[in-house]
């Protein structure tokens, strides 16, 4: 079997690793995300109220599984909001 040679090391100045690494969200991301769980919140009030004939009745109770995800996705997102 040949010998395979070892790799050489990058290494990464602190100051490019720092700034690649605190770059802000888009502008768009926290009223995104904010949005995202405020519609999935009302996707469920609105279930409750209407007694199911909004917002899809045809979907019966998994309106309320549609606003949970609606809102998680929400949720999902701020483990990547950085200010």
């Amino acid at each position: 079997m040949p010998e395979s040679k070892p790799r050489k090391k990058i290494e990464r100045r602190p100051q490019e690793a720092a700034a690649k690494e605190y770059k802000p969200n888009p502008v768009w991301f926290k009223p995104v995300m904010f949005g995202l769980m405020i519609v999935g919140l009302l996707w469920i009030i609105i279930f409750y109220i209407t007694q199911g004939l909004w917002p899809l009745p045809a979907a019966g109770s998994w309106n309320i599984m549609i606003g949970f995800g609606i809102a998680i996705v929400g949720f999902l997102m701020t483990t990547r909001w950085r200010s």
